[in-house]
Parts: C-alpha cells; structure tokens; sequence
C-alpha cells in the first residue's frame, strides 16, 4: 500500500465547477401555523468548498500541494470562496471571477444531524468566451509542473467539451494522468481521461443499462469504456464499495468497510481527489482505488462536506491496534474531532485529573461518566503538572504509559494530555455537556466549573469507594 506520508510531495491540479457550500444549523421544535412545514430554529451557519473546492480541501487535508482553477461571480460569495482557498495555502491562479454570473452557493438546512431541505443557487450557462481562454492559458502553463490533473464536472458551465478536450489532450501531452468525476450521460467528451469515477446510477443512466448485480455492472462499465475511448473506470457503488474496470483486464471489486452513515455529501469528491493523489504517489490504480474507498468511509461519517486526514486514513488502513492508541490527540486534533461530534449533535462527557495510578475508584469514575454521554474526554495533567501538585517523587507513572493505558480502556473514547495551566483553554475547545469528578470533591472546589457552566454545560460529581486514594496507594507501596 502506498505510504501517505510522501503525499506531501505531490502537486495535483484541480479544474472544475466551484461552489460554496453553506450549512445552517438548528434545532425542529413545532409546526409552523402559516403552512405544515416544519419550523427550524437557528443555532449556527457554517461555509465550506463544495464542488472541485471539496476536492481540493481534501488534497490540502492530505498534505498535497494543490493548484485550482474554475469560475466564480464577481460577487461577496465568489470572494468568500477565493479566501477559503487561500487560507487553506491553495493556489488561486487559475480562479476566475467572471462579471454577471453568479457564484454557485448550496445552503443545506440541516436538524438532528438530517437535512431537511437545500436551497441551490447557480446558472448552468456556459462560462464566457474570454473566461474560457483565460483557463486554456493557465492550463498551459501549469500542467507541465503538476503530478496529476482533477477534473470535476456539476454541469454548471464550466467543463464544455471543447475544454474537456484541451485539457485532456494538454495532460497527455506532458504524461499526466488525468482523471475525471463526471456528470450527464455523454461520456465521450471524457474521452482520452485516464480514469473516470461515475457511481453506480450515473453508469446506468451513462450505459442506458440497469444495473442490479455485478453482472449488469460489468457490462454498463464496459459498454461505457468502449463507446467513449477510456482507459479505466472506477465504479463508486456507496455500501457496496467500488469496481475498477479496465481493458484487458478482470474487473476487481473492492469493498467497503461498515460504517455508520451520517452524510454522503461530497464523498464521490474524496474518491476522486484521494485516487488522484495515490496515482501521483506511485500507486497503481487499485491500490489508488483500494485507499479511495477507505477515505470515502471516514467521509460518510462526518456531517456536511468534510475532508479526511492523512492521519484518519493512515489509521483506516491498519489492522485496528491493541492498545488503541488512536485514541490519544493533541489539543487540535482533539478540536477537530470535537467539532464533528458537535456536527452529529453528540454528548460530550470530560473529566481530568492526574490518574497516576488508576485504582478501582478511577475505573468506577470513568464507566459512570461515559453513562452521562455518548463519549468519554479524559484529560491528564502531564508530567511537570503532576510534580506541582503532587510533590517530589511524582509522577510514578509516565504521561506516555498513562495514556497507553488509558486509550486502553472500553469506557473511555479519547485522551488529551494538558498542563495545569491549560485547563480553561482546554474547556473552551471541548466545551464538555458534563464535567465529572470524584464524590470527594464539593462543587465549588472544581477547578473549570464556572468555565464549564459558561459553555452550557454542568458539573457532575460521582460517588466513589471511600478511603480508595492514588497518593495513599503509593505511599503504601513505598513502605512496604
């Protein structure tokens, strides 16, 4: 399998329709009495890339470098979307902002982690005469620097089949693999492409075949290949993973890992830009393939347009580890998976502490804390901490064993080590529904709480075994 670490020596380009995708978050308590919809109440709004923007997120969130190029209005939202790039360090050279067309914007009413209803605005003109020459220029200089051409088609105007074959023809020309999320019925504009990455529905209605077993499957594949001259087609059938179909060789199916599904939004724009980037690493195309279909898995988990993380996929790629060690996170890594499990409306349980030595009383705390929620944030202080409030001689254990056995543990979901001084900071990331901590604390002597309560949340205190105390475990042990 091809090592993700050197995708961070890859430069991929990325040409196709850009959108804007704005996520409005909130909460369905009543019928409206106007008309019987439902009634959402706001909560928050969020914009992302969609489009070829997704694809190129995910590119960035897997350490490639990456260069865009499409069409956007010469409006606030087109504005918007060139600063999204940008923050992200993508090259926006290629983004043009064409006068009178407006920039194509998704807004997506989402309650209980479920859209309930999305708002399209966009035109599916062609782009203008001049936009088109300006993109043919900047192709022209920039595909011979690249490892690999993306290409995404929404049918918005952008990818007419005059420039579908230019930069097919300008990707050969320099020994670029070229590769293609397509749109429509009419692959032949995609012919020359290197690999095509329709899913299931697009190949039927593109075949004119039904497909219901993989036999059918086989046959609308290859029908496609051969009436629109391509060389591979990787065939994304969602639960049922992926086919990769090619001449002269046996179609090989891949399958897809059991997953719990929140959102397939973007998910064929992760198998097209993970593909494409295993392609421009070395990999052949099924083990392209192989690592595309395992990114699409960690996408359909996420709520909204998300990308993946090299780390995520380095993890979804190893046979699972027995001291579960995915589990530990840094501080942003432990924000940004936070801020999924928001997306997914889940109850967030923390509790802290030094956890020196785990006794009978921690495991009690910890199994009675995770009842309180869907997961488990437990917070070690690290090892200068634990010598300020312990004193001389501790900790007995490490911060690195105690982490190791902690990620082992059933009850608890994730571990983030902190200084003492980083309690607040840490509370403002997490944000912790609950905030427990043994029954031998009085509330007003929990350190955090008001900044717990500011967020919303509350403390809880769990009753423990009297007289069961870390110190006074090792103080006996040292006596002995």
């Amino acid at each position: 399998m091809i090592d993700v670490a050197t995708f961070d020596q890859c430069r991929l380009l990325v040409i196709g329709d850009l959108m804007l995708d704005e996520y409005v978050w909130g909460d369905v308590e009543r019928i409206s009495p106007e008309a019987p919809v439902q009634v959402v109440a706001v909560r928050r709004e969020d914009f992302t890339l969609g489009g070829a923007g997704n694809v190129a997120a995910n590119l960035v969130a897997l350490g490639a470098g990456v260069a865009v190029a499409g069409v956007v209005g010469a409006d606030r939202h087109g504005a918007l979307l060139t600063e999204r790039f940008q923050h992200l360090g993508v090259d926006t050279a290629g983004v043009v902002a064409e006068a009178g067309r407006p920039t194509t914007r998704k807004t997506r009413i989402i309650a209980a982690s479920q859209q309930v209803l999305r708002i399209d605005r966009e035109t599916r003109r062609a782009v203008a005469p001049e936009t088109a020459a300006a993109l043919v220029e900047w192709m022209a200089a920039e595909i011979p620097q690249a490892d690999a051409v993306l290409v995404s088609d929404y049918g918005k105007g952008l990818l007419t089949a005059e420039l579908l074959g230019r930069i097919i023809a300008e990707a050969h020309r320099h020994a670029k693999p070229v590769l293609i999320d397509p749109k429509g019925a009419d692959y032949t504009r995609y012919a020359g492409a290197t690999l095509v990455t329709p899913n299931r529905k697009e190949a039927a209605q593109a075949a004119g075949i039904e497909i219901v077993d993989n036999e059918t499957l086989e046959r609308a594949g290859a029908k496609i290949m051969l009436e629109a001259g391509l060389e591979q087609l990787l065939i994304t059938c969602g639960a049922d993973g992926m086919v990769l179909l090619a001449h002269g060789h046996a179609s090989r199916f891949i399958r897809s890992e059991a997953r719990q599904v929140f959102d397939v939004s973007g998910a064929g724009d992760t198998v097209l830009a993970v593909t494409g980037l295993a392609l421009a690493a070395g990999a052949d195309p099924f083990q392209a393939a192989t690592l595309a279909n395992s990114a699409a898995g960690i996408v359909v988990g996420k709520v909204g347009t998300a990308t993946v993380s090299r780390k995520e996929l380095a993890l979804a790629c190893q046979p699972p580890s027995p001291d579960q060690s995915h589990k530990h996170l840094g501080l942003k890594e432990l924000g940004e998976r936070v801020a999924e499990l928001r997306r997914q409306q889940k109850r967030i349980v923390m509790t802290n502490g030094c956890f020196d030595f785990l006794h009978a009383g921690h495991l009690h705390l910890f199994a009675a804390s995770r009842r309180l929620g869907d997961l488990l944030v437990v917070a070690i202080d690290d090892d200068e901490s634990v010598r300020t409030l312990k004193g001389p001689g501790r900790p007995v254990i490490s911060a690195r064993e105690r982490v190791r056995t902690l990620c082992a543990l059933e009850s608890v979901d994730m571990v983030v080590v902190f200084a003492t001084r980083e309690l607040e900071r840490l509370i403002d990331i997490v944000k912790p529904d609950v905030l427990t901590k043994g029954g031998n604390y009085a509330p007003d002597q929990v350190v955090g709480r008001r900044r717990v309560e500011a967020h919303g949340g509350r403390v809880a205190l769990i009753p423990i075994s009297e007289g069961v105390s870390a110190s006074r475990v090792i103080a006996q042990i040292r006596q002995s």
